[in-house]
């Protein structure tokens, strides 16, 4: 089996921000394995939180000798894009897409979060207004500025539900104060408002919104640590290892007593794909990352009447 193994640079339509930054274009990494006439293709984003480079991604890819899905020595991005592509290959080989080979639903449209990143509260409150979506994802800052950024989001859209990302800029002090105003909003989910270093300070913490970990919560692994403070996680693929890992973190999850959140990096209608195929076992939907790009690949997902459609299975997973 021969490899190939890039990075791709692809444009956000505007700059996408959160706590620790902002960011034009998605940098991804795109694996192919090809076995004769068939060809099996997976994307990562490596993510800087978790030490990951684009770079270090290539080089564990280039180095994984155990090329099958139970045996994968890389771990994080570098495991993801690999699962995805041995995934895709063996769709490829028998014919049979992956949702069947990996006794998934194939996925119709489905309502997902529309993410708006950091801005002040006016222009993240007239995004709300022109995006007229059912759910949104409200980027915020531990700034002294998110309450009025929720509260004017609300207000431009009274009929949306709301979901709140601090991306662990908040201390103790400021979870305390905003938790119930916020609760008070309406506020659905509530996801990592705490560094993952100090999330312990959530235990016995009144929870007035739901609490999500995303940077806490890694693959299956280390699920069942996070129950005695959060009541959901956000199973990333490119986190947990792929489709095979994220499978695995759904399961130990739903085992711990926690609820589901599906969620994506920015990257295209090649990540997106395998993601959807898990969208009946989640409980909240966050897989937009391709609908923030200027431009996405052939046959990518899109929005049509409120709901995403996910992508062509031509583009990945297709038997």
């Amino acid at each position: 089996m021969n490899r190939t193994v890039r990075a791709e640079r692809w444009p956000i339509a505007g700059t996408f921000t959160i706590a620790r930054g902002a960011k034009t274009e998605a940098e991804v990494v795109v694996v192919e394995l090809v076995d004769g006439a068939h060809v099996g293709r997976g994307e990562c984003v490596p993510y800087a939180r978790y030490g990951e480079t684009t770079a270090s991604v290539i080089a564990a890819i280039d180095e994984e000798r155990a090329l099958d899905r139970r045996s994968l020595t890389a771990r994080g991005a570098a495991r993801s894009a690999l699962d995805l592509a041995l995934w895709d290959l063996e769709a490829k080989r028998t014919g049979r897409g992956v949702a069947e080979l990996a006794g998934l639903d194939v996925p119709a449209p489905f309502v997902t979060a529309t993410t708006i990143s950091i801005d002040t509260p006016e222009h993240m409150a007239s995004a709300a207004r022109a995006l007229d979506r059912p759910l949104l994802k409200l980027k915020l800052a531990g700034d002294g500025a998110d309450l009025d950024r929720v509260r004017a989001v609300r207000d431009a859209a009274p009929r949306a539900m709301l979901w709140v990302d601090a991306n662990e800029g908040w201390d103790a002090t400021t979870y305390d104060a905003l938790a119930p105003r916020l609760a008070a909003l309406g506020v659905a989910l509530l996801e990592q408002p705490l560094p993952a270093a100090h999330d312990h300070a959530l235990r016995g913490r009144a929870r007035p919104i739901p609490i999500c970990a995303d940077e806490s919560a890694h693959d299956a692994h280390t699920i069942a640590s996070l129950a005695d403070r959060y009541d959901a996680v956000n199973v990333k693929l490119d986190k947990a290892g792929g489709l095979t890992g994220a499978i695995a973190t759904i399961d130990a999850a739903r085992a711990a007593g926690l609820r589901v959140a599906l969620g994506c990096m920015v990257c295209t209608s090649l990540a997106i794909a395998p993601a959807c195929l898990l969208v009946s076992r989640a409980d909240w939907i966050d897989l937009d990352g391709s609908i923030l790009l200027a431009r996405d690949r052939e046959g990518g997902a899109r929005f049509e009447a409120g709901r995403l459609v996910p992508p062509s299975r031509a583009l990945w997973g297709a038997g």
